[in-house]
């Protein structure tokens, strides 16, 4: 390819600075996690007003010799929409460093952090399997943990607790987010519904709430029982060990709340079938609740899109499932012998809310 005139040489340094970015996008997530790991979300919450930069110096649990350094990282955390800069008082022109509504979701009491599912993706395990993306497309291993792991995510989780445990509370956290819109945009969904089945449900957080908001509705956590062991239930809630795979414990409707984009298409219909049976076995009136994204949907923005996009290659890396356009999942539901549906489409954030029946 020749350049001739200076048009081409400016469209290749713009390419160039669209590349540069995506070569280092890693430090966007390195300098969260270091943000994290110092505790400056919560040394700023607890200040309880906009924090001078000698302020979050003094309190932060550094070498003196990188104190220098501090105002750098929170330059390139303010310009990722993490933190923002504030008069201290009408009083005093020196500006002070305050939360967004990004790091309030890092706050380590938030019940609805984020903190755990930024540990999960910084993870060594996950960060050493994106360099064996390329040695991944070359061998026959199912996904790329596999490769850069020696064994599958589910078997390394079995086999690691603390890993497991984060992988819960990020999991639990999301639903104690997820659930407090469930229940105001998508009541309805729920109403009617004599018993429940939260499979995959983790520690039950997202059942609870409903449990809660509907106390005549008999709902039950099913997961592994090292997930749920130990843990307590309530007059209608209940957790129960076991295996998707095997058997769902009748009820009139199963809930999957991102679980479902973690398996193949085969294993999905495979998982569906069982939910079959389990409705069946309570009549013809129940139904399947499915949150999850439906991508390729007109209503993405950019930044919708691109998460969509990024958690598609996680459950490619990760494990073997797949975000699903619409005619996927219909595809899916046909298959395990479902007849109708309706999409509820990012009634939570990047996530929809699927309905599916039997009639």
């Amino acid at each position: 390819m020749e350049f001739h005139n200076e048009v081409d040489a400016s469209k290749m340094l713009v390419a160039q600075t669209h590349i540069i970015n995506h070569i280092f996008s890693y430090v966007n997530s390195m300098s969260l996690r270091c943000a994290v790991d110092l505790g400056i979300p919560d040394i700023i919450h607890s200040h309880g007003q906009p924090m001078p930069l000698s302020q979050l110096i003094s309190s932060l649990p550094i070498h003196p010799s990188k104190s220098r350094y501090v105002y750098r990282l929170m330059r390139f955390l303010i310009h990722s929409g993490f933190f923002a800069q504030q008069k201290v008082s009408e009083d005093d022109p020196e500006e002070g460093y305050i939360l967004t509504d990004a790091s309030t979701l890092l706050l380590k009491d938030n019940p609805s952090s984020v903190t755990p599912l930024l540990l999960l993706g910084t993870d060594p395990t996950f960060i050493k399997s994106g360099l064996e993306f390329s040695a991944w497309f070359q061998n026959d291993d199912t996904t790329l943990f596999e490769t850069a792991n020696g064994m599958s995510l589910w078997e390394y989780t079995s086999k690691h607790p603390e890993f497991s445990q984060v992988l819960n509370e990020a999991m639990g956290n999301d639903a104690t987010l997820v659930s407090s819109r469930v229940i105001e945009k998508c009541k309805g969904v729920f109403e009617g519904l004599e018993s429940l089945v939260d499979v995959g449900g983790g520690t039950g957080n997202l059942a609870k709430a409903i449990a809660k908001e509907f106390p005549k509705l008999q709902c039950t956590v099913l997961d592994l029982p090292h997930v749920v062991s130990g843990l307590q239930g309530r007059e209608n809630l209940r957790y129960v060990g076991g295996d998707m795979f095997k058997a769902i414990p009748p009820a009139n409707a199963t809930l999957f709340k991102w679980v479902l984009c973690d398996w193949s298409d085969e294993d999905c219909v495979e998982i569906l079938k069982k939910c079959k049976e389990a409705i069946e076995s309570k009549g013809k009136e129940g139904k399947v609740i499915i949150i999850d994204m439906v991508i390729e949907n007109e209503k993405g923005d950019d930044e919708s899109v691109e998460t969509e996009l990024l958690f598609d290659m996680m459950a490619m890396v990760a494990v073997k499932g797949r975000e699903r356009n619409e005619k996927e999942w219909r595809e899916l539901f046909l298959s395990a012998g479902f007849n109708n549906y309706k999409i509820t489409p990012q009634v939570l954030g990047s996530r929809s809310v699927i309905e599916v029946y039997l009639l």
